[in-house]
């Protein structure tokens, strides 16, 4: 079995062989542990992570492999479902990059990370004190309060289960916060003694929640008696050696060890909860450790007599250095690279980190290590990532990829708070310690910062990646970190990554759901829409029109008048409603499960409102009938000339992967929507920097042609395009003016209560849905021949449009509107001039006809028309016309 080894040693023996202690438990357990010694009241022994990335170097892919596949054995306990509902926490320092690599592994949950650092303008949503650590006050600084206040399960990520002390702390925490009902717990290696096993169960059942524990590996550390003693003589002898050689020494020759600060307490050593409510199996994690980490290896080399120099040093605030006598004096230099970290992309997970994220991180790393390969000498064969305390998940994931396209071995590992003793002993985990002054401003002030077994070890080339908090004078001092690292490696790289700090407010509101607003069941839809039902909008059709012709407003800024059906016109629509269930039903699945097989396997229904509502509502009823899925559905805004609603995307990518979104609308016409949406995603991708929105509208009618994700192409009659707010849960049209939505709010709308007594929302889609049986089978058929078909669109509407709009002397596309829905808007909504039908058109037209007449509109024949009917509005609109003859009609 291949062990954490040093030079063919198992780099615990040393600690082992001098205190007696013994791992004890699984194989996997001298894989995945080394031990070295710091002085402590209660411990003197430490368990090293060789494959965590943090003391020892390693290869970035055993490292971010072990993670991932511990994130995948949650997912597979928790089930899809619930992996979505759940969010990951790892803990500051030491798990950070390890908690987002569980995230990656699950791939559906946000990941946060506790964090040491306070920023300011981010408002605190818990913490907890780890008293037995060095540095005790975690922080909880998440973007989005909201992010903690689920009810799903709560991923704890530790390097190491101990006593369980420090969950427990959280945990208590939180759940006082936010109570849920199921925990889990995931380290590397699960040590609890005998005497912890039973203290979260017990926890557990007090609070009434279940807790599992997920470990790579699981043991106990046996200490014979006395061994506090003789580890606390250990460690002041070791001391009192490296003292008496002056102390400081950063790569000492064989057991020479640098000073200790103040005496420090042992992480998860106080005591507290154990065992978890249940624990899972823990077989071998893949990849297994290299058999070889890379450390330091035979004698050190001494330290040089001066710092590095100034040239070719950026930010060395110009403090003039002379060259240091090292072994590379005339190669000695840092460089610093531009990787052009993407724009508005966390750095980590310290405010939030989602699916989304991780999406655009995975997109712009290949290019991001291509300019960083482009930094290192040719020859390299040795190069090392050194990542900055919390900052290991994206330094972790650019070693990664560069150890993909370079043909040097690539290791990885981040600095530390951390004090450890050192020995330069392949028996011992620390072999040489790297000291150097923080560099990051901290809030507890200045102090001594560590980096193990980089000195030598012989590397071509060391690259520090940080964020620019940490890229202060400090760093490039003479004692700096850059500095020290010089003195061991002929080339220091220096990437600086953009520490993110959130600017918008901290939290978006939750969706509106019926009752409250709209008459929709909450579960059918949730509306990311703010509610405007005080606020007077409507204003006379007339006026309206006329203010949006003449550039006075837009159409956005107003609602018309709530157009009222008469008796006559409601039985219309009942009666095409009847005639028309069948073939919406039929186009509902079809479409359904083009999405299902084409789009995502757990898509995300996101309907523009309003007119998409409906259809989404009646979507998610399909795949709830036809698969048992419980698919989210949302309703957005987007508005002609000025695109989608942006806070709408950036919450949907902070609650969802934006990559299983799909846009759904009712009908198209001559496609300007789908057009605006596309340019809205482009937009939105280059100023919030968020990727993975698909702009592919899912449409129940694709009349139009400018759509491959449809139910049909037939221009026929949706019954809810026969109404307004009575067919789609009461809700208006929405709202855009710079005095009622500011810039971080979600577009308005208003709910209508005081038509209830007209609506027939839910009749609209009971009446759909209950054809769903008697058409199964044919939507099975009709969805494989269009799966098979060539749907690429053709856009032949949009070209009809501006054919109509030359011939009828218009010369604007807006104001002419294809097909039966987008003709019955004009006469519901706008101010109509006339008609265009196909000959020959029968009861589609039935309701179109009737309002044509009810405003004095002339409806007008023609033979080759690629929709079954055509609005045109009034070209040249003056006050009070309505007909052809520009005189008002009353209604």
């Amino acid at each position: 079995m291949n062990k954490a080894v040093n030079d063919g040693v198992w780099s615990g023996s040393w600690v082992a062989e001098r205190l007696g202690v013994e791992l004890l438990g699984d194989p996997e357990l001298t894989d995945l542990l080394g031990l070295a010694l710091r002085r402590n009241p209660k411990r003197a022994h430490l368990l090293v992570s060789n494959v965590l990335g943090k003391h020892v170097p390693q290869s970035p892919t055993v490292v971010y492999g072990y993670g991932f596949t511990l994130g995948r054995r949650v997912r597979e306990l928790l089930g899809t479902e619930e992996s979505r509902r759940a969010v990951v926490l790892g803990y500051a320092e030491t798990a950070t990059g390890l908690g987002h690599a569980v995230a990656d592994g699950i791939a559906l949950a946000p990941y946060l990370h506790s964090t040491r650092r306070p920023v300011p303008g981010v408002a605190t949503a818990g913490g907890f004190e780890e008293s037995h650590s060095h540095a005790t006050s975690h922080l909880l600084l998440p973007e989005d309060p909201a992010l903690l206040a689920g009810e799903g399960p709560l991923v704890l990520v530790d390097d190491e289960f101990s006593t369980g002390n420090t969950v427990l702390n959280t945990i208590r925490d939180l759940h006082a916060r936010y109570p849920r009902g199921r925990y889990v717990v995931v380290a590397l290696v699960d040590m609890r003694s005998a005497a912890d096993a039973g203290r979260l169960d017990e926890f557990a059942a007090e609070i009434g929640a279940r807790v599992d524990l997920v470990a790579a590996a699981s043991g106990t550390v046996s200490l014979p008696a006395g061994v506090l003693e003789k580890g606390q003589e250990l460690v002041a002898r070791y001391e009192s050696e490296s003292a008496g050689s002056g102390g400081q020494s950063s790569a000492a020759p064989s057991g020479l060890v640098a000073q200790f600060p103040a005496p420090l307490k042992d992480k998860d050593q106080d005591g507290g909860a154990g065992a978890p409510t249940t624990t899972e199996a823990t077989p071998p994690l893949q990849p297994t450790p290299t058999p070889n980490p890379p450390g330091a290896r035979g004698t050190a080399r001494p330290a040089p007599t001066a710092p590095l120099p100034t040239d070719n040093l950026s930010g060395a605030r110009g403090t003039a250095r002379p060259a240091p006598t090292d072994p590379h004096p005339k190669n000695n230099r840092v460089t610093q690279v531009d990787i052009r970290w993407p724009k508005n992309l966390p750095d980590g997970g310290r405010h939030g980190f989602t699916p989304g994220h991780r999406i655009r991180l995975d997109r712009a790393l290949p290019a991001m290590a291509a300019r960083l390969a482009e930094a290192l000498p040719e020859d390299a064969t040795r190069i090392h990532i050194l990542g900055f305390e919390e900052l290991m998940y994206a330094p972790l994931r650019l070693a990664r990829e560069l150890e993909q396209i370079v043909d040097a071995g690539v290791t990885y590992s981040t600095t530390t708070r951390s004090p450890v003793l050192a020995v330069d002993d392949p028996g011992y985990a620390i072999r040489t310690r790297l000291t150097f002054p923080a560099h990051d401003t901290p809030a507890d002030g200045p102090g001594d910062r560590y980096a193990y077994n980089i000195a030598g070890a012989g590397f071509d080339a060391v690259v520090a990646v940080l964020d620019d908090t940490a890229d202060t004078p400090e760093l490039h001092a003479p004692d700096g970190l850059l500095a020290r690292l010089a003195e061991h490696t002929p080339h220091v790289v220096l990437a600086v990554i953009p520490s993110y700090v959130p600017e918008r407010p901290a939290m978006l509101p939750d969706p509106l759901r019926g009752p409250a607003f709209s008459s929709y069941a909450p579960e059918e839809v949730g509306w990311l829409l703010q509610d405007l039902s005080d606020v007077t909008l409507e204003a006379p059709t007339e006026e309206r029109e006329e203010a949006i012709q003449s550039g006075g407003a837009h159409y956005a800024e107003s609602l018309p008048v709530e157009y009222q059906p008469s008796e006559q016109y409601q039985q219309l629509f009942h009666t095409v409603l009847d005639e028309a269930a069948d073939r919406l039903a039929l186009a509902v699945g079809a479409v359904t499960e083009l999405v299902l097989a084409e789009r995502s396997p757990h898509p995300v229904l996101v309907s523009l409102a309003r007119a998409g509502t409906p259809v989404g509502v009646l979507m998610r009823r399909w795949a709830q009938h036809r698969h048992g899925l419980d698919l989210p559905h949302y309703a957005v805004s987007i508005v002609r000339g000025r695109g989608i609603d942006a806070n709408a995307l950036r919450w949907l990518a902070a609650h969802h992967d934006p990559a299983d979104v799909v846009f759904v609308d009712g009908w198209t016409g001559k496609g300007a929507i789908t057009r605006e949406l596309t340019e809205a995603i482009r937009e939105f991708e280059e100023s919030d920097g968020i990727t993975g929105f698909d702009p592919e509208i899912a449409v129940l009618a694709d009349p139009g042609s400018c759509v491959k994700t449809y139910g049909t192409r037939e221009d026929f009659l949706i019954p809810s395009a026969c109404l307004n707010s009575t067919v789609s849960g009461l809700i208006s049209r929405t709202v855009l003016r710079s005095d009622l939505v500011g810039p971080h709010d979600f577009h308005g709308a208003k709910f209508y209560r005081e038509l209830a007594g007209a609506d027939v929302s839910v009749d609209f889609l009971d009446a759909v849905a209950a054809r769903f049986p008697e058409v199964s089978d044919a939507v099975t058929v009709l969805a494989k021949e269009l799966l098979a078909a060539d749907r690429t669109p053709t856009w032949e509407g949009w070209a009809a449009v501006e054919r109509i709009s030359e011939e009828y002397g218009i010369h604007d596309v807006n104001l002419v509107k294809p097909g039966v829905g987008e003709t019955t808007r004009v006469l519901l909504r706008r101010v109509p001039w006339k008609i265009l039908a196909r000959a020959g058109a029968g009861a589609d037209l039935d309701h179109v006809r009737l309002l044509a007449e009810q405003r004095g509109v002339p409806v007008e024949e023609v033979a080759e028309l690629p929709y079954t009917c055509v609005g045109l509005i009034h070209p040249k609109y003056t006050r009070g016309a309505t007909g052809a003859d520009g005189k008002a009609v009353a209604v």
